[in-house]
Protein backbone atom coordinates (compact mmCIF):
# COMPACT_ATOMS: atom_id res chain seq x y z
CA UNK A 1 0.00 0.00 0.00
CA UNK A 2 1.58 3.23 -0.88
CA UNK A 3 -0.18 6.59 -0.08
CA UNK A 4 0.47 9.48 -2.09
CA UNK A 5 -0.47 13.29 -1.23
CA UNK A 6 -0.92 14.91 -4.83
CA UNK A 7 -0.86 18.68 -4.48
CA UNK A 8 -2.59 21.04 -6.88
CA UNK A 9 -4.01 24.50 -6.71
CA UNK A 10 -7.62 26.02 -6.79
CA UNK A 11 -9.07 28.97 -8.28
CA UNK A 12 -11.86 30.16 -6.67
CA UNK A 13 -13.49 33.39 -7.86
CA UNK A 14 -13.81 35.92 -4.63
CA UNK A 15 -17.50 37.37 -4.96
CA UNK A 16 -16.73 41.22 -4.01
CA UNK A 17 -20.12 43.08 -2.60
CA UNK A 18 -21.75 45.60 -3.76
CA UNK A 19 -20.69 48.65 -1.99
CA UNK A 20 -22.19 52.14 -2.62
CA UNK A 21 -19.58 55.59 -1.83
CA UNK A 22 -21.56 57.19 0.31
CA UNK A 23 -21.95 54.14 2.42
CA UNK A 24 -18.00 52.93 2.45
CA UNK A 25 -16.32 52.41 6.06
CA UNK A 26 -14.03 55.37 6.69
CA UNK A 27 -11.30 54.74 9.34
CA UNK A 28 -8.77 56.45 10.53
CA UNK A 29 -6.04 55.11 9.09
CA UNK A 30 -5.42 56.59 5.45
CA UNK A 31 -1.88 55.75 3.78
CA UNK A 32 0.11 58.16 2.03
CA UNK A 33 0.75 56.57 -1.60
CA UNK A 34 4.19 55.12 -1.26
CA UNK A 35 6.23 53.85 -4.05
CA UNK A 36 3.12 52.63 -5.80
CA UNK A 37 4.21 49.60 -8.55
CA UNK A 38 2.34 50.10 -11.81
CA UNK A 39 -0.21 47.50 -11.54
CA UNK A 40 0.35 46.60 -15.30
CA UNK A 41 2.88 44.17 -14.69
CA UNK A 42 1.80 43.54 -10.96
CA UNK A 43 -1.74 42.06 -12.87
CA UNK A 44 0.23 40.03 -15.23
CA UNK A 45 1.95 37.73 -12.82
CA UNK A 46 0.04 35.11 -13.81
CA UNK A 47 -0.58 31.88 -11.43
CA UNK A 48 1.24 30.46 -14.24
CA UNK A 49 4.51 30.60 -12.70
CA UNK A 50 3.67 28.48 -9.66
CA UNK A 51 5.46 25.74 -11.68
CA UNK A 52 8.70 27.86 -11.40
CA UNK A 53 8.90 27.31 -7.95
CA UNK A 54 7.86 23.36 -8.19
CA UNK A 55 4.52 23.66 -6.24
CA UNK A 56 2.73 21.66 -8.27
CA UNK A 57 4.97 18.52 -7.89
CA UNK A 58 3.93 15.13 -6.00
CA UNK A 59 4.63 16.05 -2.37
CA UNK A 60 4.32 12.87 0.60
CA UNK A 61 2.94 15.34 2.51
CA UNK A 62 1.80 14.45 6.05
CA UNK A 63 0.46 17.27 7.35
CA UNK A 64 -2.04 18.82 4.88
CA UNK A 65 -2.83 21.92 7.11
CA UNK A 66 1.35 22.11 7.49
CA UNK A 67 1.91 21.78 3.82
CA UNK A 68 -1.10 23.94 2.54
CA UNK A 69 0.75 26.71 5.16
CA UNK A 70 3.76 26.41 3.63
CA UNK A 71 3.08 27.00 0.20
CA UNK A 72 1.43 30.20 0.24
CA UNK A 73 4.68 31.22 2.39
CA UNK A 74 6.37 30.01 -0.56
CA UNK A 75 4.07 31.57 -3.19
CA UNK A 76 4.42 35.02 -0.85
CA UNK A 77 8.62 34.81 -0.75
CA UNK A 78 8.60 33.70 -4.24
CA UNK A 79 6.90 37.18 -5.63
CA UNK A 80 9.19 39.00 -3.53
CA UNK A 81 12.31 37.38 -4.18
CA UNK A 82 11.56 37.32 -8.20
CA UNK A 83 11.11 40.93 -8.03
CA UNK A 84 13.91 42.05 -5.59
CA UNK A 85 11.83 43.05 -2.37
CA UNK A 86 13.08 43.79 0.12
CA UNK A 87 10.14 41.66 2.41
CA UNK A 88 11.77 38.24 1.28
CA UNK A 89 11.27 35.86 3.81
CA UNK A 90 8.49 37.22 5.80
CA UNK A 91 5.87 34.98 4.36
CA UNK A 92 5.40 31.97 6.64
CA UNK A 93 4.89 35.50 9.18
CA UNK A 94 2.70 37.07 7.51
CA UNK A 95 0.48 33.68 6.69
CA UNK A 96 0.42 32.91 10.19
CA UNK A 97 -0.72 36.34 11.48
CA UNK A 98 -3.73 36.34 8.90
CA UNK A 99 -4.46 32.73 9.95
CA UNK A 100 -4.27 34.30 13.97
CA UNK A 101 -6.24 36.79 12.26
CA UNK A 102 -8.74 35.48 10.25
CA UNK A 103 -7.46 37.55 6.95
CA UNK A 104 -7.10 36.16 3.77
CA UNK A 105 -3.27 34.44 3.40
CA UNK A 106 -2.33 37.30 0.31
CA UNK A 107 -3.55 40.49 2.14
CA UNK A 108 -1.06 41.39 3.93
CA UNK A 109 2.25 41.21 1.47
CA UNK A 110 -0.56 42.69 -1.35
CA UNK A 111 -1.02 45.73 0.74
CA UNK A 112 3.13 46.14 1.41
CA UNK A 113 3.40 45.64 -2.37
CA UNK A 114 0.85 48.83 -2.87
CA UNK A 115 2.33 50.83 -0.46
CA UNK A 116 6.14 50.29 -0.47
CA UNK A 117 6.84 47.98 -3.79
CA UNK A 118 7.43 44.86 -0.81
CA UNK A 119 8.84 47.55 1.23
CA UNK A 120 11.56 48.97 -1.53
CA UNK A 121 10.10 52.48 -0.31
CA UNK A 122 8.88 51.99 3.53
CA UNK A 123 7.90 55.31 5.31
CA UNK A 124 10.93 57.13 5.74
CA UNK A 125 10.26 58.69 8.77
CA UNK A 126 8.85 55.58 10.31
CA UNK A 127 10.81 52.49 10.69
CA UNK A 128 10.01 49.29 10.07
CA UNK A 129 6.76 50.23 8.29
CA UNK A 130 6.22 48.97 4.80
CA UNK A 131 2.40 48.92 5.26
CA UNK A 132 2.08 52.76 5.23
CA UNK A 133 0.35 51.99 8.24
CA UNK A 134 -1.14 55.26 10.09
CA UNK A 135 0.29 57.55 7.48
CA UNK A 136 3.27 56.21 8.31
CA UNK A 137 3.15 58.32 11.32
CA UNK A 138 3.95 54.94 13.45
CA UNK A 139 7.40 52.90 13.25
CA UNK A 140 7.85 49.89 14.57
CA UNK A 141 11.00 47.96 16.42
CA UNK A 142 10.78 44.68 13.86
CA UNK A 143 9.23 44.22 10.69
CA UNK A 144 7.63 40.90 12.72
CA UNK A 145 5.77 43.68 15.22
CA UNK A 146 4.39 45.74 12.04
CA UNK A 147 3.00 42.34 10.45
CA UNK A 148 1.85 41.34 14.02
CA UNK A 149 -0.23 45.03 14.20
CA UNK A 150 -1.43 45.21 10.97
CA UNK A 151 -2.90 41.75 10.67
CA UNK A 152 -4.62 42.35 14.59
CA UNK A 153 -6.14 45.63 13.70
CA UNK A 154 -7.36 44.01 10.07
CA UNK A 155 -8.32 41.22 11.49
CA UNK A 156 -10.85 44.13 13.80
CA UNK A 157 -8.78 42.24 17.29
CA UNK A 158 -8.06 45.52 18.35
CA UNK A 159 -10.36 47.27 20.73
CA UNK A 160 -9.20 50.82 19.40
CA UNK A 161 -9.97 50.22 15.40
CA UNK A 162 -12.66 46.92 15.80
CA UNK A 163 -15.49 49.13 14.73
CA UNK A 164 -13.46 49.60 11.48
CA UNK A 165 -12.53 46.52 10.54
CA UNK A 166 -14.60 44.08 12.24
CA UNK A 167 -16.92 41.14 10.52
CA UNK A 168 -15.91 43.18 7.17
CA UNK A 169 -15.16 40.99 3.86
CA UNK A 170 -11.45 42.13 1.96
CA UNK A 171 -13.01 44.55 0.09
CA UNK A 172 -14.46 46.47 2.89
CA UNK A 173 -11.55 45.87 5.14
CA UNK A 174 -9.19 47.74 1.93
CA UNK A 175 -12.27 50.74 1.83
CA UNK A 176 -11.35 51.07 5.46
CA UNK A 177 -7.98 51.34 5.49
CA UNK A 178 -7.71 53.48 2.59
CA UNK A 179 -10.73 55.31 1.62
CA UNK A 180 -12.04 55.65 -1.94
CA UNK A 181 -12.32 58.98 -1.10
CA UNK A 182 -8.37 59.14 -0.71
CA UNK A 183 -6.93 56.82 -3.41
CA UNK A 184 -10.45 56.12 -5.47
CA UNK A 185 -8.97 52.48 -7.19
CA UNK A 186 -6.87 51.33 -3.93
CA UNK A 187 -8.87 47.97 -3.02
CA UNK A 188 -9.17 46.88 -6.82
CA UNK A 189 -5.56 47.69 -7.06
CA UNK A 190 -4.80 45.52 -3.88
CA UNK A 191 -6.87 42.76 -4.81
CA UNK A 192 -5.58 42.64 -8.25
CA UNK A 193 -2.27 42.35 -6.62
CA UNK A 194 -3.49 39.45 -4.17
CA UNK A 195 -4.67 37.73 -7.52
CA UNK A 196 -1.22 38.00 -8.78
CA UNK A 197 0.15 36.35 -5.85
CA UNK A 198 -1.76 32.95 -5.63
CA UNK A 199 -5.28 31.43 -5.90
CA UNK A 200 -7.24 32.00 -2.15
CA UNK A 201 -7.64 28.51 -1.80
CA UNK A 202 -4.80 25.88 -2.20
CA UNK A 203 -6.33 22.35 -1.60
CA UNK A 204 -4.06 19.50 -0.94
CA UNK A 205 -6.31 16.12 -2.03
CA UNK A 206 -4.69 12.64 -0.48
CA UNK A 207 -5.29 9.39 -2.42
CA UNK A 208 -4.59 6.05 -1.96
CA UNK A 209 -2.72 4.16 -4.64
CA UNK A 210 -2.78 0.05 -4.07
CA UNK A 211 -0.32 -1.75 -5.51
CA UNK A 212 0.80 -5.65 -6.34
Amino acid sequence: MENKNWIRFVSSFVVLPVLTMSNAPVGPISQAVIGLVNPTPIVSFSQNNIGTFGFLATNKAEDPELEARTMKASLIDGYFSERKMPLEGTGMKMVLEAEKNNLDWRLLPAIAIRESTGGKNSCKKAENNPFGWNSCKVGFETIDQAIETVAKNLGGNNPKTAHHYDDKTTLEILRAYNPPSVVPKYAQQVISIMKSIGAEELVIETTTKTTA
